[in-house]
């Protein structure tokens, strides 16, 4: 969300229950679990007598559920659309401002253990640069000069790869092809001169499997020199999915603690989506359609429509929704074992919310 749409969601006096309510979520069939109250996984889907498989697996179909049963799994799935947007500590995807020296636009990045809190009284371990899952986005020109000093205050090495950006092939990151690995307490400097345009990333490209699962990840976006029709647009959204060791989640929280994206009605939402997880999630947005207009940060030949778009791990995809439905609106993969148990909605999910000017 914007600086600004998060501060007009903060400032609104209404409680939270209005806030949903006026949006139009009451008419939603979702719901969401408190994901310490769930039982593991394998409890839940053994099947007893009665159960039928599929590919969620064995699902109850006895003819003995009691309207008590139903009552209460309600209000588990009420219980969480009343928490969301759930409060919770840290915020990531916050802008880095550089500092400049001789005309380069300089960022530094600190690697280091954290606690980070992915729903409400979730706390996980986590590596994060400069104390923020994701970390801080990093937004420059094209044919900006740029430096990036890495700290490494982690046990383990590491090293930054800038996904995406056609660099020269000393600056690609990825240690015993490119460069040395960066031990721990050492720092090391990428330099470069900014190639493409378009929405990137950067993470670790040492050991990532573990260190991408555990935050070390962010958005790097290039804008272009000569900007296009949707390169103004009223809310810029990084939408950053990631399926790792804190489990499902948009922009290192999971539901009911996703911030809401908010819009006004006929503003134009440009969000920029970037798998840094090791699954497919095809996201998918009630109510509205999405225009999509660049893929890996190139612009597509002819943009198209979709309510559903397949995100694959490493890419990038960028669409335009002209917000012209008021209400609040569900937004979440749609592959449901990623969203939604009996419990109620989890992980990948949020809400676009179009309020009537």
């Amino acid at each position: 969300m914007s600086d600004q749409s998060s501060s007009d969601l903060l400032t609104q006096k209404t409680s939270r229950r209005r806030f949903l309510r006026d949006g139009g979520i009451a008419a939603l069939a979702v719901g969401v679990a408190c994901k310490a109250a769930a039982p593991p996984a394998a409890a839940a889907h053994q099947p007893n007598p009665g159960q039928t498989g599929g590919t969620m697996g064995p699902h109850d179909t006895a003819a003995g559920s009691t309207q008590s049963a139903a009552d209460a799994m309600d209000a588990m799935h009420e219980k969480g659309i009343k928490a969301f947007p759930a409060k919770t500590a840290g915020e990531g995807n916050q802008l880095l401002a550089p500092t400049m020296q001789n005309g380069v636009k300089v960022y530094e990045l600190t690697a280091k253990k954290i606690q980070w809190e992915t729903e409400p009284g979730r706390m996980v371990e986590a590596w994060a640069y400069n104390d923020q899952i994701p970390g801080p986005t990093i937004r420059v020109k094209e044919g900006d000069r740029v430096r990036v000093i890495l700290h490494n205050q982690l046990p383990e090495s590491t090293a930054i790869h800038f996904h995406g950006l056609e660099l020269p092939n000393a600056m690609d990151g990825v240690p015993f092809i490119t460069q040395p690995p960066v031990k721990p307490g050492q720092s090391y400097t990428y330099e470069f001169t900014v190639p493409n345009s378009g929405s990137h990333m950067y993470h670790s490209h040492h050991n990532s499997a573990k260190q991408v699962g555990l935050g070390l990840l962010g958005a790097f976006l290039v804008e272009p020199k000569t900007k296009s029709e949707y390169d103004s647009p009223d809310v810029d959204q990084v939408f950053i999915l990631n399926d790792g060791a804190h489990g499902y989640t948009f922009n290192g929280k999971s539901f009911p603690a996703t911030q809401p994206i908010v819009a006004k009605l006929g503003q134009k939402v440009r969000i920029r989506f970037m798998n840094e997880g090791m699954m497919i999630h095809p996201m998918h947005l009630h109510g509205m359609h999405m225009t999509v207009i660049a893929k890996d940060g190139w612009p597509v030949p002819a943009p198209w429509k979709c309510d559903t778009l397949n995100v694959a791990p490493g890419e990038r995809w960028d669409a335009i929704v002209n917000c012209n439905n008021p209400g609040t609106w569900a937004f979440h993969c749609h592959i449901l074992p990623h969203a939604e148990s009996d419990h109620g909605m989890f992980g990948m999910v949020t809400a676009l919310v179009v309020q009537k000017a």
